[in-house]
């Protein structure tokens, strides 16, 4: 029996999707990595609409509560989506990055229920470049450290991230732990520099080989490009960096609000 319905619907049985109730592997991973698996063999596309929680669960004859965990995962992964009182839709495979709120690499990626890294590739101490420089308003002769991060989620290398940092700020940031902490709780704990806002810049490249290779991906590919300039309560440039991102896995969300137009005297 087909449970989804429409004409380029999902059904249970397009799913094929069969639980090993003797398998150490928790339901709602071996849910997630069979719709990750279809999606990569291109058996789901874009667009189709997708069983509900209920469907998969009376199917399968397991409880909602892993079907939920599992389609939380997929929507945080940007596989499924799903808006209040429709039937979920199939997604492209980007996460949406909201520019709205400003928050770390790490902070994005647990609150959509993945899981972060980063690998701590170079830090060191130089001078700026005019662009930096100018970005961190910095006086002539300061240094800063630049360092240079792999990020990855679920072990997926995902970005390359350059961050400029003003030294006479945030003298002996090469002893802390730049691969475990996220850079923002080091400024705000470790710095006591509270973060208050940001202005980021986004654009597109196209991968040359030495950030294909890091990033695992092919020379010529997309990239996501965000150079962002971060700035204290004290409204004080602390941090100017420059994120490349692959262009399969990320998508810029940004929600523009129109105000009513001023009145032109006549």
């Amino acid at each position: 029996m087909a449970l989804a319905v429409g004409p380029d619907a999902v059904t249970f049985e397009k799913l094929g999707l069969v639980i090993d109730n003797h398998s150490f592997v928790p339901y709602y991973v071996q849910i997630v990595d069979r719709v990750r698996d279809l999606v990569k063999k291109n058996k789901l596309r874009e667009g189709q609409t997708f069983c509900s929680e209920g469907e998969i669960a009376q199917a399968l004859g397991i409880s909602k509560m892993p079907v939920r965990q599992a389609f939380q995962k997929l929507r945080a992964e940007g596989l499924l989506v799903i808006a209040k009182g429709k039937r979920p839709v199939v997604g492209s495979g980007r996460v949406p990055w909201n520019f709205q709120q400003l928050r770390g690499f790490s902070e994005e990626m647990r609150r959509r229920g993945l899981n972060p890294s980063a690998q701590l590739l170079s830090i060191t101490l130089e001078d700026p470049s005019i662009e930096v420089a100018q970005a961190l308003k910095l006086d002539t002769g300061e240094r800063i450290y630049r360092a240079r991060r792999l990020r990855s989620v679920n072990g997926e290398p995902v970005a390359l991230v350059t961050s400029y940092l003003p030294a006479r700020i945030f003298a002996g940031i090469e002893k802390q732990d730049l691969e475990k902490q996220s850079l923002y709780s080091i400024f705000e704990e470790s710095y006591k520099r509270k973060l208050q806002w940001a202005e980021e810049l986004i654009g597109a490249a196209i991968a040359g080989d030495e950030e294909a290779a890091i990033l695992q991906a092919s020379a010529g590919s997309a990239l996501l490009v965000i150079r962002e300039t971060t700035y204290d309560s004290q409204n004080v440039a602390i941090e100017h960096s420059l994120s490349l991102l692959r262009g399969d896995r990320y998508t810029a969300s940004v929600i523009s609000v129109r105000k009513t137009p001023d009145r032109v005297p006549a």
